[in-house]
């Protein structure tokens, strides 16, 4: 048996990286997938797990559409029969422009994919989780929201905003049986992080990505996705409201320059 054997699950942002990795452990697990994204490349993402014997159906949606999540929640109620968990993970970075060039619009898209993304996620697989009377959800948040330093301004206020709504939400659902966490990504290589790593790689300085946090190196999307898997599998059944930093350990130190004792 796996862990998520039998369990109806939806992932957003499955067309890469992070999402891509997910649905692949989590089908391995046992789960049945709605993979979602925007872009075409779910429907490899559904192809890499179908080659692997699992059951999936690849959607194109916007996760920062209303429209949009109401019909593949809806989908996975429809074909699966229920919703066991939903992994809130489409996200985009917006990525590093000063605050006198950035735009309203700017914002506005940041935060209506990365923030109101995981609300309407949220606000839509809620009361099939609720009528079943049991529930996981998961949000992509980052260590960006915990702490300054690691992105822009936009995308790390929507992701200090994604950890805010898990606290709040997850007393929003009290006495439910449904639980919500976040997953707190350090640098991970992915599409979204990676000009970071052709930049450094460019300056030759690749060896240098991921020196500040003691495992000095950086992430992978399977060691998100583990995370994921925990938070969504019966295995956490009292891990409520809470935002996992998986980072190697950057965010456990303030700033420090000397040498390791």
């Amino acid at each position: 048996m796996g862990r998520l054997e039998g369990k109806s699950v939806i992932i957003t942002g499955a067309g890469s990286g992070i999402g891509r990795a997910a649905s692949l452990l989590f089908s391995k697990e046992g789960a049945k997938l709605i993979a979602v994204d925007r872009s075409d490349s779910v429907k490899e993402t559904a192809g890499l797990v179908s080659a692997a014997g699992g059951t999936v159906e690849a959607v194109t949606a916007d996760a920062g559409s209303e429209q949009d999540v109401k019909a593949f929640i809806a989908r996975a109620v429809s074909k699966y029969g229920q919703l066991d968990a939903i992994w809130a993970n489409a996200g985009i970075s917006g990525g590093l422009v000063p605050i006198p060039e950035q735009t309203v619009e700017h914002w506005q898209e940041i935060l209506r994919i990365n923030l109101i993304g995981p609300f309407l996620a949220i606000k839509h697989a809620m009361p099939h989780m609720i009528k079943q009377g049991h529930g996981a959800i998961v949000c992509t948040a980052s260590v960006a929201g915990l702490k300054s330093g690691a992105s822009g301004h936009p995308y790390a206020a929507s992701k200090a905003g994604v950890i805010s709504l898990v606290q709040t939400t997850a007393y929003s659902l009290s006495g439910t049986g449904v639980r919500i966490n976040a997953v707190c990504p350090g640098l991970i290589e992915t599409g979204m992080t990676r000009p970071v790593f052709e930049r450094a790689k460019e300056r030759g300085t690749g060896d240098k990505i991921g020196q500040l946090n003691p495992l000095k190196r950086a992430g992978q999307p399977h060691e998100i996705a583990a995370m994921g898997l925990f938070l969504a599998s019966d295995e956490a059944s009292y891990v409520n409201g809470q935002a996992f930093p998986v980072d190697g350990g950057l965010t456990a130190s303030m700033p420090y320059a000397g040498k390791p004792v």
